[in-house]
């Protein structure tokens, strides 16, 4: 599940500024460990252990259905729902394998964190979640 927690950091030597950019990711499968993700390239006040680039990826498509639907719909306008819901769903697990990469190696937090996206065809899409595993060191 990811989730983003404003104003609420168990380290409170960052500044509030960042609050509102900190997300948590934490697998339900691996319970036994949270992971910061920040698109910053630092965490005021915490020395880092750079571990190296960790990436996650997924290819999503829409149900043929949705995407029959949603061709009528770019012809009156508005929000391509079916579309969205791919590419929030793309996005969880892109982040959820970029995670299990990081914690494969120890990381407490991934920092530069950020995504990516290409179109693969009519319908599909491909999320790239990419950014720096690092070690708290002290």
């Amino acid at each position: 599940m990811l989730f983003c927690i404003p104003g609420i950091f168990p380290f409170t030597i960052l500044p509030p500024a960042l609050y509102n950019r900190i997300v948590y990711y934490q697998d339900q499968t691996v319970r036994r460990k949270i992971m910061l993700l920040v698109t910053r390239e630092s965490i005021t006040g915490k020395t880092l252990e750079e571990l190296g680039i960790v990436s996650g990826s997924t290819v999503q498509s829409v149900h043929i259905g949705k995407d029959f639907m949603a061709g009528f719909k770019t012809l009156v306008g508005g929000e391509l729902t079916s579309y969205t819901e791919m590419m929030q769903e793309a996005r969880k697990i892109a982040t959820g394998r970029m995670v299990a990469e990081a914690s494969a190696l120890g990381a407490d937090a991934v920092i530069c964190m950020r995504y990516a996206s290409s179109s693969i065809t009519q319908g599909a899409a491909e999320i790239i979640a990419y950014g720096t595993a690092v070690k708290f060191k002290d």
